[in-house]
């Protein structure tokens, strides 16, 4: 009988397999192949380890979400760069803020991380993992159920990284910040 686990994942692309499974509860983390997933999507799953291969023998895709990280970003839109100038005046390593459409409605959350000057890459501690999104994602639950679209974004202009999560991923919003990063 081969060692396995069952639990709720948040799947993230692994740069040296095939997915990245953030454990909901303990944010620890599994790299593991298998499965036709997107970055992003929520899962109730049991992974199998062979020879200390971790694989997903079977899942239930509990909610769409999907995050796309983006490295090398120009042309910050406005709010993330007020975010920013914000958290460099207060000397603040993590700002948030709501946004709002043209209506006045709320139609999304953006967060920025300082970066640490030479020990840390924040981007990618949040793309593996180690600095988890899920509080993030658990806070616009507040507001609105999954699936959401979420832009982790490394401008190059700034020294912080850009958390976009929008709670529509088929709105104009979403659309519009996809036809801008993702190139």
């Amino acid at each position: 009988m081969r060692p396995t686990t069952s639990g709720t994942f948040r799947v993230l692309d692994d740069p040296h397999g095939e997915w990245l499974l953030v454990d909901r509860e303990t944010t620890e983390t599994i790299a593991a192949t298998g499965g036709d997933l997107d970055s992003g999507t929520l899962i109730e799953a049991t992974v199998e380890w062979d020879d200390g291969d971790a694989r997903l023998v079977e899942f239930e895709v509990l909610a769409g979400t999907r995050i796309h990280f983006v490295r090398d970003v120009t042309d910050l839109f406005e709010v993330a760069r007020e975010l920013c100038r914000d958290a460099r005046m207060q000397g603040a390593g993590t700002l948030g803020r709501t946004t709002y459409s043209t209506d006045g409605e709320p139609n999304g959350a953006v967060y920025v991380f300082a970066e640490q000057s030479g020990a840390r890459d924040v981007w990618d501690e949040l793309r593996t993992g180690a600095i988890p999104l899920e509080p993030l994602i658990d806070r616009l639950g507040d507001f609105a159920p999954e699936p959401y679209e979420v832009f982790v974004l490394d401008p190059t202009e700034e020294p912080f990284v850009v958390v976009y999560l929008v709670p529509e991923p088929d709105s104009m919003l979403a659309n519009t910040v996809r036809d801008t990063y993702l190139r």
